[in-house]
């Protein structure tokens, strides 16, 4: 009787140490090189980023690192998504990979290095599932990354031993990495990076003008599946997964946690749960966002009602909310303090909140620093700038975000709301469970912005005629 093997898996004991399997297994396969999937413009956006960023370092070695993925559970990772710092200065998006920037001629000579894929007759081709091609499927190797961005590319084995004299690294670099090259982390990097993203080019606004395209059309999908929700039972799951699957078609994925919350679940921030019913006459609250395989993505809300048409008391509410989201897009335009914006949605909301006897206090006090009274009832702010991340450059220093004046190039959102929560007690029991935010992208141009999102209506009676055609399957 032939001798069963311990184990029948491929790591204990590992294939790798039985000659004849290796021997078999290396041999019989074709060799078709695969290339690099980059969105068209990728490697020259990045070298010209990147030599934003060496203007920043005159003389000094820059190291940038795309991440790993974290485990989800036991030997399973989430799905990758690379830092994007490192993304804005390479093009590239391999998990483990690392750019280096080396002074040079008065500027800077770039080296990516990444973790070569596992080919036939290496060990890691059976037996490695995160980067073996029997588990992954074949994959760009260090020429073709190399040609496709114009940059050199070596393995990942070559940063052994590096040495890097006084170089600055960004958050991304691991502690291994810091460690063997010997370096030290660089709020200065980090910074300059968030600063430099702030304003986009040309090719960025590019792909967030796709990023929002895709996005409004998945509204679209989603709204015509609202009658299948409610008359099957499906719930707001079944439209968070409608959005899903549209922006894995027509891009890499959602940009952030998909947010569909139905009656008393559209006033809680950030619902990605979304493990309720969608209710026929409440509204339904949808914050969705495609990223593209660049990256970049969208951030869109509206509020619609399920059924076509708001009830009064959804209709006042958004009313306010789209009188706040005007007056805060209109403070949008070069030369403007960021904040400005802000505060003019604020005042409205304090002037309705009054206007309605819910503040405690005057709208003067409420808005005053002490105050704030009507943020119970919005708690968030008003935007904040998009790209790479839905939050975009959200770690940068106070004076460089809020304290900025806005300039051509800057795309970011704004997001007022109002939401009454169905415990809240302090609001009449009419209003209790109405939660509506407006949400759209805008780009600052050179005298004033565009509303890069604006295929979609704001106003409620336009909501309300473009939900009906919707909901009736046109």
């Amino acid at each position: 009787m032939t001798a069963r093997p311990p184990y029948a898996g491929t790591r204990y004991p590992r294939l790798a140490q039985i000659p004849a399997f290796t021997s078999f297994i290396a041999q019989g396969w074709g060799d078709e090189p695969v290339l690099p999937s980059l969105v068209p413009g990728t490697a020259a956006a990045a070298a010209d980023h990147r030599r934003r960023l060496s203007d920043r370092f005159p003389g000094q070695t820059l190291v940038l690192s795309a991440g790993i993925a974290p485990v989800r559970n036991d030997d399973a990772s989430y799905l990758f998504r690379a830092n994007s710092g490192f993304v804005w200065a390479s093009g590239c998006q391999i998990e483990g990979s690392t750019l280096v920037m080396t002074p040079a001629g008065g500027g800077h000579d770039a080296t990516l290095y990444i973790p070569a894929p596992f080919r036939p007759g290496d060990d890691g081709f059976f037996s490695n599932a995160l980067h073996g091609e029997l588990w992954v499927g074949a994959s760009p190797g260090v020429a073709e990354w190399s040609d496709a961005l114009g940059i050199e590319v070596r393995a990942l084995e070559a940063l052994d031993g590096l040495a890097i004299a006084g170089g600055q690294a960004a958050a991304s670099v691991d502690e291994t990495l810091l460690a063997s090259l010997d370096l030290t982390r660089s709020a200065e990097l980090d910074r300059a990076l968030s600063q430099l993203r702030m304003v986009k080019d040309d090719w960025e606004i590019g792909q967030l003008r796709a990023a929002i395209d895709a996005t409004v059309t998945g509204f679209a999908a989603v709204m015509r599946e609202v009658p299948t929700a409610i008359g099957e039972g499906l719930g707001e799951r079944w439209l968070q997964g409608t959005f899903d699957r549209h922006a894995r078609t027509h891009g890499n994925g959602p940009g952030y946690s998909t947010i569909v919350g139905s009656g008393p679940h559209a006033p809680v921030l950030h619902w990605v749960r979304c493990d309720g019913p969608v209710l026929p006459d409440a509204a339904l609250l949808l914050d969705m966002g495609v990223e593209t395989h660049s990256l970049y993505t969208a951030d869109v809300t509206r509020t619609v009602p399920a059924s076509g048409t708001f009830s009064a008391e959804q209709r006042a509410v958004h009313d306010l909310v789209e009188r706040a989201h005007r007056a805060g897009m209109a403070h949008v335009r070069p030369g403007t303090p960021y904040l400005d914006f802000h505060f003019a949605a604020m005042e409205v909301i304090a002037q309705g909140l009054h206007d309605w006897d819910l503040l405690p206090v005057s709208v003067d006090e409420a808005l005053s620093p002490d105050g704030q009274q009507h943020r119970r009832y919005l708690a968030c702010g008003i935007g904040h700038h998009l790209g790479l991340d839905v939050h975009d450059c959200s770690h940068a220093e106070y004076e460089d975000y809020m304290g900025a004046d806005l300039e051509p190039g800057v795309v970011m959102t704004v997001e007022p709301g109002l939401y009454f929560h169905a415990n809240d007690l302090t609001v009449p029991r009419e209003l209790r469970g109405i939660g509506v935010r407006l949400e759209d992208d805008l780009l600052v141009t050179a005298d004033g912005a565009e509303v890069l999102s604006a295929a979609l209506p704001i106003d409620a009676a336009g909501i309300e005629a473009w939900a009906a055609r919707l909901l009736a399957g046109r």
